[in-house]
């Protein structure tokens, strides 16, 4: 991983850096471009030539393709300038017709101008073509040796003559070793030059040796010590930052044990190779442990990143770190003993001079070894984490355990290939799937790691607000990693720098959907400038809201209207500035958005009949934000919210009810409160028919003239309304200041007519009901069935009123 990581960082600086053949006016040199694209085609024609040489000639074209691209932007603004004056001359004249002779010479002379500047331009396009099919027959060419190369057969590692083979080699291999350290120790010159350096040796040794033993432990205790001083919200973000001493204090301590030996002077070149390749091994060692403690953690200090059972986590822990050492070693060897071998996965630099290389045959054992131990530990690896989705929490969303559980399921198939293929001789296939999935899932896990940590960020800054963890933020940072770590994942996978190039400028030039091209540049610059416009009109907004429009006459409800209609003309003029902006022609696009309006209005019709809905209630605005209406619906309850699509209603008991748009204009809908918070109330009234009905209408009267919510103008009203045969009924009419007390004033009106009535001796109406028993049965009764048990059970009979005239 770290090789990967610094490939795709060389690559980025190579991307952006100044070209490499450029002229000093900034222009490609095309003389010198003939000359180089001859020699890259007869380079690609060649089947002798070297990957290296192929490797090389393919980051030139890289280079030439980049200044072909920027060069076909030459010349730019003076093209539309002149096309400009071309436009302003008119259409030219259709055949047989001609026109005046002043408009035709100076369209001549333009035309001629902009063919002249457009020559450049041409040029440049030309030769882009012609570099980039240069690069994709060198790709094509690499391509095809690597599938050679992975297709390739070695000598079994079953054979037992090959483990006597790689037996030998190795005694052979640490027979040269003993013998060089025991001559170099021999020397009288070596001691003598180690004298001086002695102390300087000794305390690099000393060094090394308490920061790889007492420094790891130190590091360990310093973690838990830290996080138990730090807060509830800050204590992952501390034992993460400290836990990263974890590979930085022991790789210190292996740069020092390195720069130790090699000042001794007793190793020589056949134990370079071995010296060389220790850093690079500490980095996976430490590294890989340290993933290991955060990971799968004996004891949480702040949460468990992976709910598991304890099993399950110490098999893993334990797989992972046995995964690590085999790591560590396979480097080690394959930088010093197996770079030339043709094996195709290797961590060594081809270029590197042993003095020792292993046979082919030997070299098939070592690998077999080292793919065989990789396996065992994938294989167990990826049992625990296909079974994560059953210990994860019901309630959790977390798409990691699905992602974890679909890459164990297939470290198992992994190592299970890996293995037989090496078995058989193909060690070549067995090293590109075991090595490159090892790394891969190292990289899922930091990413998996990092994004936690930048959550515990989030919950630090909000110091354990609640769903600080799982907010937006945390979650598009999250996203944003992983595409970065996408060129990473192609390294690992064997891309090389010319291929990242490659990528890299193919998503430079962009994608084109339906004549539209999109690229990363455009893509941005829409993101900022609409986004620069969007802020800028909620600040418009807000000044509006806040400063201008309470300073007008306009009620709350058309000041809702204004500020909402400018929310809607600033992002549609944010959107239309971002696309011009970004350089993307509607126009090429008018013919499908036309084709496609279509199927739009009859799937949306609904929405847009919703959106236009709201747009007429802004502009009429029969209902406003704070009026108390009822719907055609039944709804009623107060407006809170009028959007684009739907209207927020709050009902009296406190429910929310979101009503559509299109059904408030197109149903009717009552109003209470639009022009005013006025409303009259009737409320009926019976008393018994020997009432004086004067003196009922006087005490209503009094009752309601109290009430201070009652206005004097229109003034109450009590109305005789009629006569039954139990009641005479009468009727209170009154207009309230504020109708949305309807309903307190009504009660406390009936508490005051039942509290005078009482007082006055006023008889309320009633109808008094006595249940009369059954006549009983006689003989033969039982005969009539049915009719006579109906009969009976229609002997509740209403007594009469004896005071009733109407009786």
């Amino acid at each position: 991983m770290a090789r990967a990581f610094l490939t795709v960082v060389l690559t980025v600086l190579t991307l952006f850096a100044a070209p490499v053949w450029a002229q000093e006016d900034g222009g490609p040199d095309y003389a010198r471009w003939e000359s180089a694209a001859s020699q890259a085609e007869a380079l690609a024609d060649d089947p002798q030539a070297s990957d290296e040489d192929l490797n090389r000639t393919r980051s030139e074209m890289a280079d030439w393709r980049r200044q072909f691209h920027d060069a076909q932007g030459t010349n730019a603004n003076r093209i539309k300038a002149v096309q400009e004056q071309l436009a302003a001359l008119g259409d030219p004249p259709a055949e047989g017709q001609t026109e005046e002779s002043e408009v035709a010479t100076r369209r001549a002379e333009l035309n001629g101008q902009l063919s002249s500047l457009q020559a450049p331009r041409l040029t440049a396009v030309e030769a882009f073509s012609r570099a980039d099919s240069i690069i994709e027959q060198i790709a094509r060419v690499t391509a095809e040796r690597q599938a050679s190369m992975l297709a390739r057969h070695s000598p079994s590692p079953l054979f037992p003559g090959n483990w006597l083979l790689a037996g030998s080699e190795t005694v052979e291999l640490g027979r040269q070793m003993g013998a060089e350290f025991v001559q170099n120790f021999d020397e009288q010159g070596v001691w003598e030059q180690l004298k001086p350096r002695l102390p300087q040796v000794l305390a690099y040794l000393v060094a090394a040796f308490v920061l790889l033993t007492a420094g790891r432990l130190w590091v360990a205790s310093l973690t838990t010590r830290l996080s138990a001083w730090a807060s509830d919200h800050s204590r992952a973000v501390v034992a993460y930052v400290v836990s990263l001493g974890q590979i930085i204090i022991p790789m210190i301590g292996v740069y020092l044990a390195v720069r130790g030996l090699r000042a001794t002077g007793f190793f020589g070149e056949w134990s370079a190779p071995f010296l060389d390749a220790i850093p690079a091994a500490g980095v996976f060692l430490f590294g890989g442990l340290w993933l290991t403690r955060i990971m799968f953690p004996r004891t949480a200090i702040a949460y468990q990143t992976l709910t598991m059972p304890d099993e399950g986590r110490t098999r893993a822990r334990r797989m992972l770190s046995l995964l690590a050492v085999v790591f560590a070693i396979h480097h080690i060897l394959s930088h010093a003993v197996l770079p030339l071998t043709g094996i195709y996965w290797r961590a060594g630099d081809p270029d590197t001079h042993v003095p020792m290389d292993f046979a082919e045959g030997a070299a098939s054992v070592v690998h077999f070894v080292l793919i065989l131990l990789a396996a065992v530990a994938l294989f167990r690896l990826g049992n625990v984490l296909r079974q994560l989705h059953k210990w994860a929490a019901p309630d959790d969303p977390s798409f990691r355990y699905r992602v974890l559980t679909v890459v164990g399921a297939i470290l198992r198939l992994v190592a299970l290939a890996g293995v037989g293929l090496a078995a058989v001789g193909y060690v070549n296939m067995g090293n590109v799937l075991i090595w490159p999935w090892g790394l891969s899932l190292a990289l899922i896990l930091v990413l998996v790691s990092v994004q936690d940590f930048i959550a515990d960020i989030f919950n630090m800054v909000k110091r354990g607000q609640e769903g600080a963890r799982e907010g937006l933020a945390p979650l598009l940072i999250g996203f944003v990693l992983i595409l970065l770590s996408v060129p990473l994942f192609l390294v690992i996978w064997g891309a090389r720098e010319a291929d990242l190039i490659d990528q890299f400028a193919a998503i430079q030039q962009g994608v084109s959907f339906g004549g539209v091209r999109l690229s990363p540049g455009s893509i941005l610059t829409f993101l900022i400038v609409f986004g620069i416009g969007y802020g800028a009109t909620r600040v418009t907004q807000g000044a509006f809201r806040s400063s201008i429009l309470p300073k007008t006459r306009l009620d709350p409800g058309g000041q809702n209207a204004v500020v909402s209609g400018l929310g809607y003309v600033g992002i549609v003029l944010a959107a239309l500035l971002a696309i011009t902006s970004a350089g993307i022609d509607m126009s090429s696009i008018a013919i499908v958005a036309g084709a496609l309006s279509v199927g739009i209005g009859f799937g949306l019709q609904n929405i847009v009949s919703n959106f236009v809905s709201g747009i007429i209630l802004l502009i009429e605005r029969p209902i406003s934000v704070g009026d108390w209406i009822s719907t055609g619906n039944g709804d009623l309850g107060v407006v809170k919210r009028i959007s684009v699509r739907a209207t927020q209603v709050e009902t009296f008991d406190r429910t929310e009810v979101i009503v559509p748009n299109s059904d408030l204009i197109s149903q009717p809908v009552t109003n209470w409160t639009r022009h005013n918070k006025m409303g009259r109330i009737i409320l009926p009234i019976g008393v018994a028919p020997t009432t004086d009905t004067r003196k009922i209408e006087q005490i209503l009267m009094e009752i309601v003239e109290d009430q201070p919510t009652v206005t004097i103008d229109p003034a109450p009203a009590v109305l005789f309304r009629g006569i039954t045969v139990d009641t005479m009924n009468f009727e209170i009419r009154a207009v309230l200041s504020d109708v949305a007390e309807g309903l307190g004033v009504t009660s406390e009106i009936y508490h005051r007519v039942v509290e005078r009535f009482h007082a006055e001796g006023i008889a309320m109406p009633f109808t008094a009901r006595e249940r009369w028993p059954a006549p009983p049965l006689v003989e033969g009764d039982e005969a009539k069935g049915n009719d006579t048990a109906a009969a009976a059970t229609q002997a509740m009979i209403v007594a009469p009123d004896e005071d009733d005239p109407g009786v």
